[in-house]
């Protein structure tokens, strides 16, 4: 295994870029307080993101996957536990097709 220094640099880069777009996030809401809005969009915000990743691969799964899903989405409700929900639904979703 070689260590290329591009390809070394490029990862340093791209975690550089991570972190000040994520750093400079931080240090603008601690200066400036955003309007409610703007607070409750950012605060919803994750769970629709991961839904628009989730629901295309879902929904061209056919209905295995939708149950699968649908198993998830139950076990989130009921235990308010990310985790535990998505092993569940990873665990339908294997256990109807194993």
């Amino acid at each position: 295994m070689n260590l290329r220094p591009d390809v070394l640099l490029a990862i340093f880069c791209m975690a550089l870029a991570t972190y000040a777009a994520r750093a400079g996030g931080y240090a603008v809401l601690r200066l400036w307080r955003p309007p409610r809005f703007v607070e409750a969009m950012l605060t919803h915000m994750p769970g629709c993101i991961f839904v628009s990743f989730i629901l295309p691969s879902v929904a061209a799964g056919g209905p295995w996957h939708v149950l699968a899903a649908g198993v998830a989405v139950v076990m989130m409700v009921f235990t308010r536990m990310l985790t535990a929900s998505l092993l569940a639904g990873v665990g339908a979703l294997w256990f109807i097709l194993g």
